[in-house]
């Protein structure tokens, strides 16, 4: 695995590709979005959340301008520069509040899923972010060092290193072997069998998108030192 000040000079050594849209290039007409937003952020405890919310009053009715022009200038980087293709960034949107939201998968595993996939793709802005979630969920600081050994470390029980390895094997292979499933399968329901790998696929999918974008990291967000 490549040496993490290594990894972090090639994805944020440089400027973001596609710049973050200014503050005066946002429209209002962002309430739809901002709600779906609001409810993937909750779900999380996000610490996006109250920003957020500020946006989108309890009343429903987004905040007229100019006080929405100053609101969005909070916004992260990253939602900004998503923005740029707004379509896309609503089904991003839609498809995380299915998976966190309202996913079956409890949190727990989800969480070692996503750190483990966001691991091997060494995915700074992923790997921090979910870290920071992972901890609010339990997961301990030494836990998360382990993740970044993968399966085979000692100290996991049999469906935890399952579900590390069902990453690693869809990373290589792109498919869950029988021994893995069949591990799985003593917890999961079909369900829950279908999820995995979709959870994995589309982490590994957000993983493509925020290197390649070379997006900066969130305020207190480690990257890959993160743990």
């Amino acid at each position: 695995m490549a040496d993490t000040a290594q990894r972090h000079a090639q994805i944020l050594g440089a400027a973001p590709r596609i710049p973050a849209l200014a503050v005066d290039e946002l429209t209002d007409d962002l309430a739809d979005l901002l709600t779906r937003m609001i409810s993937i952020n909750t779900v999380l405890d996000s610490r996006d959340i109250e920003m957020l919310t500020d946006l989108m009053p309890a009343d429903g009715e987004p905040v007229a301008a100019p006080d929405m022009q100053s609101l969005l200038a909070n916004l992260p980087e990253l939602m900004r520069t998503m923005l740029r293709h707004p379509a896309l960034f609503a089904r991003q949107v839609d498809i995380g509040m299915q998976l966190l939201g309202k996913g079956l998968l409890p949190a727990r595993d989800r969480e070692l899923a996503i750190l483990r996939i966001g691991w091997l793709c060494q995915a700074p802005y992923e790997w921090g972010e979910h870290s920071l979630i992972a901890k609010k969920l339990g997961i301990t600081s030494e836990e998360i060092e382990r993740i970044t050994l993968g399966s085979a470390a000692p100290g996991w029980s049999e469906h935890d290193a399952a579900l590390l390895r069902a990453a690693e094997e869809l990373h290589a292979d792109a498919m869950i072997s029988d021994a893995t499933w069949a591990t799985l399968s003593k917890r999961f329901d079909a369900q829950q069998l279908i999820e995995l790998p979709a959870l994995i696929g589309q982490y590994q999918a957000v993983a493509y998108s925020q290197n390649s974008l070379r997006l900066r990291l969130h305020d207190g967000n480690l990257g890959l030192n993160a743990r």
